[in-house]
Formats: structure tokens, sequence, C-alpha cells
């Protein structure tokens, strides 16, 4: 007997948006073989040169090693120092201007009305024929704050309340699971497992799929065009975009099929949008429905998993802060901000200005592409006192430039903290010493500031201390 879950199902081998996706794939396949699309990038690394030996004209922070080669710093300190308003007109990625002081990003963060979140957030361009993709993040209002309104309620303090003991639930089962005494990759085994898990969750997608949605979210976030990531051409980009397309569109379906059969439908993701007056339609949109679920899994992924992976590396750095943590673990929620600070785990957002505008004596032309570096910002010693060190009881950490200001602040920040807390509530239970025990390997990317492979070490806890911490962190 077929259901109309059964009949949904057989339907969906090939979906409008699917096929919408695969016909710009086979356009820009068949119009590159014929010498008529843009340049396609290649990055190949080299050693990059030390910052004091160039030009300030000739310094371009849009180099996706920057990160992996741990020259970031000395080169956004040299450009906040002597020309914290730069423009670099002979990029990979087209010119553009840095603003890299603290409070210059925030003046452009806030400024809607004179800086543009349209079209894209990226230094580069997307792959053609997913430039008409369109995510609220990269929208201005009003169309933004509609789109926005539609999912804020999956993060309400409410749903968090509600979510708290299931992350407990799924961390302590993880952190019980991970091996003592033998090294392990914990980028793969911890952050970007319990990310995912998280992910599927606030979709409401089975469990057991977990592992598409940071691969997913990978190929997005790193796309060579857009951000400097690996790649030859852009076939990886479509063919995820397609994919993830084709699956979301069966949940839609799904839970739009129990609406009409006058079922309740849950605060996962797309049932907010489902129920939304603004964004119930939004499945006949494809490019639109591709690009938000795209933020939301890029968005949910990055920031979340980094700091996870983050925040280990800095306790090895800084031990001493790890040792004040144990002495007193109530310093977690302010750790967490701290980390999120570090770590940066979206090194920018891009604007476009809508007007001619003077900034710190420069003068920015209307339809100038501006990069806001939050990751040069959280450095600045004009705002935060030793920036460079990792205080795990720093006073006012929570005023980091990670999450944004203005209308596009981060709308998962208070979800990815409570993961956060989470987690190290959890591990100070379970580990006596978390060691780092490799060179740690960084993502290729100018956007995505993050971890591709830490080595770790874990030391448990004697019992009489688990026994005595048992209730620590309990809700």
């Amino acid at each position: 007997m077929k259901t109309a879950f059964t009949t949904i199902k057989e339907g969906m081998g090939f979906t409008p948006g699917h096929a919408t996706i695969k016909a710009a794939q086979f356009l820009n396949n068949t119009k590159s073989k014929l010498g008529l699309t843009r340049p396609f990038p290649l990055f190949i690394e080299t050693p990059i040169p030390d910052v004091d030996t160039l030009a300030i004209e000739d310094i371009d922070v849009s180099n996706p090693f920057l990160y992996r080669q741990n020259k970031w710093q000395s080169y956004f300190k040299r450009l906040r120092d002597e020309c914290p308003v730069h423009y670099q007109k002979k990029s990979k990625f087209g010119p553009f201007w840095s603003v890299t002081r603290y409070e210059d990003i925030m003046y452009v963060d806030k400024n809607h009305e004179l800086f543009s979140a349209e079209p894209i957030i990226s230094l580069g361009p997307v792959p053609e024929g997913l430039d008409k993709v369109e995510m609220f993040i990269a929208l201005d209002p009003p169309r933004h704050d509609e789109q926005r309104k539609a999912v804020q309620g999956v993060v309400a303090p409410k749903n968090l309340k509600e979510m708290e003991q299931l992350i407990r639930t799924r961390t302590a089962n993880k952190l019980d699971s991970l091996p003592i005494g033998k090294s392990f990759d914990w980028v793969e085994t911890v952050s970007i497992d319990l990310t995912a898990m998280m992910l599927a969750t606030l979709f409401d997608m089975p469990l057991e799929e977990r592992g598409k949605l940071p691969y997913w979210s990978d190929v997005i976030g790193t796309n060579p065009e857009a951000t400097g990531g690996v790649g030859v051409d852009n076939n990886e980009a479509y063919e995820v975009s397609a994919e993830l397309l084709k699956r979301f569109s069966l949940i839609w379906r799904e839970k739009e099929a129990k609406l009409a059969a006058g079922e309740e439908l849950g605060f996962d993701l797309i049932s907010l949008l489902l129920k939304d007056e603004n964004t119930k339609n939004m499945i006949n949109e494809p490019l639109s429905f591709l690009g938000n679920l795209a933020l939301l899994i890029v968005g949910g992924n990055d920031t979340t998993r980094n700091s996870m992976s983050s925040g280990v590396n800095a306790l090895h750095e800084f031990p001493e802060q790890f040792e004040k943590l144990k002495k007193d673990p109530s310093l977690i929620p302010n750790m967490v901000s701290e980390i999120i600070r570090w770590q940066t785990p979206l090194a920018y957002m891009r604007r476009i200005a809508k007007q001619d505008v003077e900034l710190n004596g420069q003068t920015i032309k209307k339809g100038d592409k501006v990069v806001m570096w939050y990751v040069s910002g959280n450095r600045d010693e004009r705002n935060i006192e030793e920036p460079d060190e990792f205080i795990i009881d720093r006073k006012d950490a929570r005023k980091h430039l990670s999450f944004g200001f203005g209308v596009h602040r981060c709308m998962g920040n208070r979800l990815a903290e409570m993961q956060l807390r989470i987690l190290w509530e959890e591990m100070l239970k379970r580990f006596d010493k978390i060691e780092v025990v490799g060179d740690p390997e960084y993502t290729q990317s100018n956007f995505v500031k993050g971890f591709s492979r830490l080595p770790v070490k874990l030391t448990a806890k004697h019992p009489l201390s688990q026994m005595n911490d048992s209730s620590f962190g309990q809700v």
C-alpha cells in the first residue's frame, strides 16, 4: 500500500531545483570547452614572504595560504598600524578594500545603508550559473529581515533549553567513546561529528546521513573561485549544490504533506520556513532555497566545529590557562567567548559601497568591494588588551567581532556558545590532560579559518575525581 510519503519519495529522483543546477553545470562545462568562461584560478602553495619585505600596496591578505603558513598575524598587524583601510588592486579575487581595525569594522558592519551585503559575502565570485543563488546573509533589508525572521525561532531561548539535554547526552556519548592514551584526530573524531549531529537535528535529517552535512559545508565554504580553496574546476560545487537541493526538497515535501494532512510540524528549520508566510513557497524558488540552506549549513558548521578544535589547541599553547580552568570551571562560559575571538572561524564578510564613503582617510568609491576582516579586528590592540594572549577570564570577552554586528549579526551565536560550553563541561569531568601531539593542519581558504587535522592524546581523570565532578554542568 502506497502512502503519501512513498509517493513523494518515488517522485523525487529529479526535482526542478536539481534540474536547474545540473543545467547550469552542463552549460558551464560546455562554455569552458569552447573557451567562453572566465579563467579558473589555480592556487599553488609557495612560501609567503615576510610582510616587512613588501611595499604596503603589495600586501595581499586574500592569499588562501596565509593561515596555513601562520603569516596572518604579522600581515594584518602591519595593515592595522600603517594602512588600516587598504586597497589591493591586483589580487586573484579582483580589487578590494581591506578594513582591519575594530572600530572601522564596526562602522561598516552597522551601516547597511552605506554598505550592501548583496550579492555575495565572499571575496571572489561563485561559479557561473550559481551566481543567482540568494541567501539572507547576502540580502539587504527588508528582504533580509523577512527571511531571517522565518528561521530564527529555531534558536529561540525556549528551543535552546529543550535542545540542551540532547546536546549534552550526545556530547557525553562521544567523549566516552574516545581512546585514552592513544593519539587520534580531534577534528575528524570530535569536532566534525558533534557539529554534524547538531546540524542534522536542526534540519530534522536522519542522523545516519549527518556525514553529508560537513562535506557539503566544506565544498561550499572553500570554493576555489570564491575563497581560494582546493580544486581544479567547479564540478564538485555543482554536484554538491544539486545533491543538497534534491535531499532537502524531499524533506520539504515530506513536511508539506504532513502539514496538508493536519499534522503538527516541529521547530526544525524546514518546518519553520514552511510555516512562515514569507517563505512558505521558497521551494518554488530553488536558488533562494539552495542559498539559504547553504548559509545555514556553513554557518552552523564552521563556527562551532573550528572553535571546538581551537579551544583544545589554545589550551595546549597556554597550559596555565588550562590549569586555571580546572581550578575554576565556572570560567567556561567566558572561555567560550575567548575561544571564538581567538579563532575567528570565519575570517571576514564582504560588502559593496552603495555610495562614495570616507573611512579613516581613504575614499571608497561607489561599487567598490569592501572586506571587513574580523580576524584582524579581533586582534586590534586599540580595543582589546593583550589581543594575542589567550585569557579565559578576559574582561568583556563577548565583545568580539566573530559574530558580526548590526542586522547581519550571527543568528545562531547562542547555540554555538551552548554547544561549546557543554563540550567543555563534559570534558572537564572526564579528562585531566588534553595534549596536542602533532602539528595542527589548517584549511586552505581565505574565508574559513579552520583546522583540517589536530592530533591529540587524552589522559583520563582519576575515578575519585570523576565522582566528585559527577554533578557538574547538569541541567
